[in-house]
């Protein structure tokens, strides 16, 4: 009964007692959960200060090594401004004031060797010219003057001036030889020919059909020439490409046709026969076909060769009548008749005449006469180079003018000069004082197609003198230079004739009046307006 009554409690107390056990055993369940996120969290935000704590200090440290170097920079400026030596070293220690004065001496005996080593190098380079100058006058006293005619001769060594070099003056019809100024240079002494030889590439180009004279090709860029404005700027990429095309073996055959690679003739003693290549291939052979490369020709050469082309393709042999008796009976010797075309040698003309009115012959202008032909610059024999083939006038050659000058200064348009001043000098006897009419008619004068001022961007004979002397030439954007004229000027300004009391009006023997020239350049017509006309001009 007792035991009846007490089991109600008792299993209360059971109960009881369970879910205190049952409570906090979840208690301490989730106490200890709590706990280990707590862990966790504090674990990552000691991790998260860590990494801002790095990258405080990655980016204090940049900081500091900015400021450092800026600090460097400013104290090196400021040591440069004082016109010392470095004040710091490469650590950024700054400087004894004795390693300063060492530092400081150093700088200035570097300054003053690379001065001494510039001044020295001026020094030789004058003295080579001296020499080359001092071999020429050498060389003209001892000249063999008989024969010659002493009014050209005067003319001939009065142009050359202090030049070292040689001037060859001969009849382009007869071969009759009015003076040679240096003898040893001008008949026993070979040269590069430079650029001179692109007679000989727009030939052989136009005897193997590689050249259409009329139409143009382009060159590279923007640029298209034709063979008239490829001859009077002298542009060396036309050529190479005309001489890859007809080919070594071609070249040299028409170099030897115009008479390169052997003697002429004269009647002077030990003439040398000059040299032509042996063999060449690839690019190479362009490069010949436009700088004369392994060529040597004398100017009696170059003589001979724009006299074949003034007379109309004969090859002649210069002769100097030594005695009274001899200049009486002078009688014109050929060597040979071209086996060329007149009208390929008559297509020359028009870019021969074209350097000397607006290419690179433009200092050997006369506005009396027409005058042909062809320069050469480059490095040749040890020194400079400057080259000028030439004949005038174009209607009734008279003339035929050969300039070779050495020397640092010495380019093709100075050899242009000397020849310019000589037509001049002897205009009153050589001169035609009344040209026909059609030698100033404006259909015949040939005008370029490019546009002058960017004529530097294609003529490479001056751009390359020019950049080697100062860099003063227009570029092919139209930038300004000093080395370039943009005048076209007319072939020639004969003066208004009137008839004579013996011819008749309408008389077309009579010489027909000039038409007045425009007072100003931009009076003139313009010459991208006037067509480059198809007929030549007949020697």
């Amino acid at each position: 009964m007792t035991l009846t009554k007490r089991s109600p409690v008792i299993i209360s107390l059971v109960l009881l007692f369970t879910l205190a056990f049952s409570g906090g055993i979840s208690f301490a369940a989730r106490a200890q959960k709590r706990t280990k996120q707590t862990v966790k969290k504090a674990a990552a935000a000691r991790s998260e200060a860590r990494q801002a704590s790095g990258r405080r200090t990655r980016s204090s440290s940049a900081s500091s090594a900015r400021k450092s170097s800026s600090r460097k920079e400013r104290s090196a400026k400021t040591a440069r401004k004082k016109g010392g030596a470095e004040r710091l070293t490469a650590k950024g220690k700054r400087l004894s004031r004795r390693e300063r004065l060492l530092a400081a001496r150093r700088e200035a005996e570097r300054r003053r060797r690379e001065e001494a080593a510039r001044l020295a190098a001026i020094a030789r380079q004058r003295a080579l010219d001296q020499a080359l100058r001092n071999e020429a006058m050498a060389n003209i006293a001892r000249d063999e003057t008989t024969g010659e005619d002493l009014e050209v001769r005067r003319a001939a060594i009065a142009a050359l001036g202090d030049h070292a070099g040689t001037v060859v003056v001969m009849d382009p019809k007869t071969g009759r030889v009015y003076t040679i100024v240096n003898q040893e240079w001008a008949i026993r002494r070979g040269f590069k020919p430079c650029s001179t030889i692109k007679l000989v590439t727009g030939l052989a180009g136009l005897c193997e059909n590689v050249i259409d004279p009329v139409q143009l090709v382009n060159i590279g860029g923007s640029y298209s020439l034709d063979l008239t404005d490829a001859l009077a700027f002298s542009n060396n990429g036309f050529f190479q490409r005309v001489g890859g095309n007809v080919g070594f073996e071609k070249m040299i055959k028409y170099a030897h046709e115009l008479g390169l690679g052997e003697r002429t003739g004269i009647n002077h003693p030990n003439e040398y026969p000059g040299r032509v290549p042996v063999y060449k291939y690839g690019y190479a052979v362009n490069h010949m076909s436009s700088h004369g490369d392994d060529f040597e020709v004398t100017p009696i050469q170059l003589a001979t060769l724009v006299s074949a082309i003034a007379n109309g393709g004969k090859l002649l042999v210069p002769h100097l009548p030594r005695t009274p008796e001899e200049t009486i009976n002078f009688k014109t010797e050929v060597r040979r008749q071209l086996n060329i075309p007149q009208d390929y040698l008559r297509r020359l003309i028009p870019g021969m005449i074209g350097a000397v009115n607006y290419g690179t012959a433009r200092l050997a202008y006369d506005p009396t006469q027409t005058i042909a032909g062809k320069t050469g610059t480059c490095i040749g024999q040890g020194s400079w180079l400057g080259l000028f083939a030439s004949y005038a006038p174009v209607h009734d050659p008279k003339l035929a003018i050969v300039v070779v000058t050495r020397g640092s200064h010495e380019r093709g348009r100075t050899a242009a000069a000397i020849a310019g001043q000589i037509y001049r000098a002897l205009a009153h006897r050589f001169g035609t004082p009344n040209p026909p009419a059609f030698a100033t008619a404006p259909d015949l004068v040939p005008h370029p197609k490019v546009n002058p001022v960017d004529a530097a961007a294609i003529s490479d004979e001056e751009k390359e003198a020019d950049d080697t002397e100062s860099g003063e030439m227009n570029g092919p954007n139209g930038q300004s230079g000093s080395k370039m004229r943009t005048v076209i000027k007319p072939v020639a300004r004969p003066a208004p004739q009137t008839p004579t009391p013996t011819q008749k009006e309408g008389d077309p023997s009579a010489s027909s009046p000039a038409q007045k020239e425009p007072d100003s350049p931009s009076a003139r017509k313009d010459p991208s307006s006037i067509s480059r006309p198809r007929r030549v001009l007949k020697p």
